[in-house]
């Protein structure tokens, strides 16, 4: 495939969270490299965050590792530790079955961007760790539960 043209990769934005949780969200963006590079193996994102979004709300994986590197502007990485300034270079990894849930914040007031690589596995569970919310990842079949399993 080589070199992406990244001024002809569309710009998405919205969530797939249930309400309450996508206004949380803020003005966030994202391309799809991977898809764009035509990668199967691990999906490849760069999030568009501008002041005030979130990358998403703070979770963690059953199956799928994470990794994460700040390409522009300064952000908010928030885990179990608490908060830590992220700044053009900054890298963090999150293995499958990590219980310390992550994401990133823009508390700045100016864009930032980050990329986001992450394994393409057909099930997954993710744990939302402030809020009682948990996603079954199924192929294109997300269902949104509470963290034991009941209907929202």
């Amino acid at each position: 495939m080589g070199l992406l043209d990244l001024d002809a990769i569309p710009v998405e934005t919205g969530s797939s969270y249930p309400a309450p949780y996508a206004a949380e969200m803020g003005n966030r963006a994202w391309q799809r490299l991977g898809d764009a590079a035509g990668l199967t193996q691990f999906g490849v994102r760069m999030m568009i965050m501008q002041p005030g979004s979130k990358s998403s709300l703070r979770h963690w994986h059953e199956t799928e590792d994470e990794f994460v590197m700040v390409t522009m502007g300064e952000l908010t990485l928030i885990t179990d530790e608490g908060e830590t300034i992220v700044r053009p270079g900054d890298c963090a990894g999150f293995p499958a079955g990590d219980t310390n849930g992550h994401h990133l914040i823009n508390k700045s007031d100016t864009e930032a961007r980050f990329l986001v690589v992450g394994t393409k596995v057909e099930k997954d569970v993710c744990t939302y760790s402030d809020v009682d919310l948990r996603v079954e990842i199924d192929g294109k079949n997300d269902r949104f539960t509470r963290k034991d399993g009941t209907e929202l």
